[in-house]
């Protein structure tokens, strides 16, 4: 049943209001630029070293599959223990491993950095859905819409400046300082999070600390998405476009910077530069859309749909590789897209998911994204290598976008819509 609501609160007022939420997105804005520095001098490395769009893949399947492994302990933490304490534990550990990567210095060492990616992303899996989790424990309800636009967007702006940043850094001075960078900026990021005083009781009793209570408690998880289809069918959204939208495509950016536009050693000004365009559409592209939905239920669930329109278009003109203008104009659109697709279906769950399972509920978002992010990655890198060719395989990306689209118009058309109340929920 649709429910009341009091007035929005606008971004301003938001960040300028509330300590908490303000000192949790200083940090963000500085964890992301390190990231996106991260990213793309470990994809230039791993190119550099390898000469394969295979083991670039395998790159980005390590960064994903990390995450999907550590999510069902993630999900119990994340509701069991302090939040705060969870992502400044994370931030910290997060930037011992970052320095790790300076020891990668040929192509014998390739292992080094799967394995050192696999336990910062692992690391990762743990933060990114208590950080989710979390904003509702700092911002008021009417808040939630702009707080979750704020984050998606820096999100999106760190994106641009970080990747192409990154990339001039990686294609002017060398790949390594971009390591001590993010390493040094999960630091801080650990800082300014400290900084937040919040008194919110874990939502889970952490006295037992057993396997089995951990295990029930997952499971509790997975048996509340099963009981809410409707949650559980927006929970999938993400994993949608990290398979045909994100992360196939992110292993494509490599090889069309490494071997159709190469700008900068390596190709990473032009990595970078892809990277950055694709930002600034995932920023731009929600913040555009929410002035005409609001917070309103029905109008997010539209503008998903659009959203996989947009992409689609998108990757269809990237596709033509006629030259690398039209490659950034096409990345723009799929930005705008996915961005939209992203930001919304955060949004309702935030509003549908009550605050005592939201950890789990997350974790488990995060694990269907990551399992698809690596299973795209691993199928785009492997067909880089094969006889459909990279703008044959941009196009197969772009029809199968449609896929989702006509799957989730075909929920909306049955009214699969439910109000801004929380699900209920006896777990």
């Amino acid at each position: 049943m649709m429910t009341e609501r009091a007035a929005p609160i606008g971004y301003g007022e938001l960040i300028s209001g509330n300590r908490n939420f303000r000192y949790l997105w200083f940090g963000q804005i500085v964890s992301l630029l390190g990231d996106w520095f991260n990213l793309i001098a470990s994809a230039s490395l791993v190119a550099m070293l390898t000469q394969s769009g295979f083991a670039v893949g395998g790159l980005f399947v390590v960064r994903m599959l990390a995450p999907f492994l550590v999510s069902p302990i993630a999900g119990v933490v994340a509701d069991r223990y302090n939040r705060r304490q969870i992502l400044i534990i994370t931030d910290v550990l997060r930037a011992l491993t970052v320095f790790g990567f300076l020891l990668v210095r040929e192509a014998g060492h390739v292992w080094l950095l799967y394995a050192l990616t696999a336990i910062q992303l692992g690391i990762s899996g743990f933060f990114f859905p208590t950080r989710n989790a979390i904003l509702p424990d700092l911002v008021p309800a009417r808040g939630i819409g702009a707080a979750n636009a704020i984050s998606s967007a820096t999100w999106s702006v760190m994106l641009a400046l970080g990747a192409a940043i990154g990339g001039l850094v990686s294609g002017y001075w060398g790949i390594y300082p971009a390591f001590v960078i993010d390493g040094l900026t999960f630091l801080l990021s650990a800082l300014l999070i400290a900084q937040i005083r919040l008194d919110v009781k874990p939502a889970l009793d952490p006295a037992d600390k057993t396997i089995r209570a951990s295990l029930r408690q997952y499971l509790d998880g997975l048996r509340y998405l099963r009981e809410h289809t409707n949650t559980l069918v927006i929970a999938f959204h993400k994993a949608a476009i990290a398979l045909i939208m994100f992360s196939g495509f992110q292993v494509v950016q490599v090889a069309i910077s490494e071997d159709v536009f190469v700008i900068g050693i390596g190709g990473g000004i032009s990595l970078g530069l892809m990277f950055g365009i694709n930002g600034v559409g995932t920023g731009i592209g929600p913040i555009l859309a929410r002035r005409l939905t609001g917070d309103r239920d029905r109008s997010l669930r539209v503008a998903i749909l659009i959203g996989y329109l947009i992409g689609a278009l998108g990757l269809a003109i990237t596709g033509s590789l006629i030259n690398f203008g039209t490659v950034l104009f096409g990345t723009l659109l799929r930005g705008v897209g996915g961005g939209i697709i992203w930001v919304f279906s955060t949004q309702l769950l935030l509003q549908l998911v009550p605050g005592h399972i939201r950890g789990r509920i997350f974790a488990s978002e995060f694990a269907i994204f990551t399992l698809a992010s690596a299973v795209g990655a691993s199928l785009a890198g492997a067909l880089l290598d094969s006889s459909l060719g990279m703008s044959g395989l941009i196009w197969w990306m772009a029809g199968l976008s449609l896929i989702p689209a006509a799957l989730w118009a075909l929920w909306l058309s049955k009214g699969k819509s439910t109000g801004f109340a929380p699900e209920d929920a006896s777990i």
